[in-house]
């Protein structure tokens, strides 16, 4: 069982390294492409949050003490930061197919606004993580 454990955990941890870090990278450097990334970090959130269900459930059913609370805080803002770049990025990288330079400049522009957005809630996610054996 102990396996099962590990698996778990190592999958949500690369995936939400994955997840976090290529949202930080985008959101720092406009000219990188990030329609290029969308469906990857999509994939990346989904695996970490499948997973961290399930590490709620092997570790954290039955209790709703303040790791708890502090460990949902992040789970929130991470689905906010999937939402905002399903909103800001997924929109605006289906519209870049035959836009004129200028629309595609406004759209990039959308673009890495919603990376950065999502990057800074994924830092609050993470800090989440790291912090909640503390209280």
């Amino acid at each position: 069982m102990q396996y099962i454990y590990i698996v778990v955990l190592g999958l949500h941890v690369m995936a939400g390294v994955f997840w976090a870090g290529t949202t930080i990278a985008v959101g720092r450097d406009p000219d990188i492409r990030a329609e290029r990334f969308f469906r990857p970090q999509m994939g990346a959130a989904g695996l970490a949050f499948l997973t961290g269900i399930l590490l709620w459930y092997f570790f954290h059913e039955g209790v709703f003490g303040s790791m708890e609370k502090v460990l949902a805080l992040g789970i929130v803002t991470a689905l906010i930061a999937a939402g905002v770049q399903g909103a800001l990025v997924g929109s605006a990288s289906r519209q870049l197919a035959g836009a004129d330079q200028a629309t595609e400049s406004q759209l990039r522009a959308k673009m890495t606004r919603g990376e950065r957005i999502a990057g800074g809630l994924l830092v609050i996610t993470v800090l989440c993580m790291a912090t909640a054996r503390m209280f």
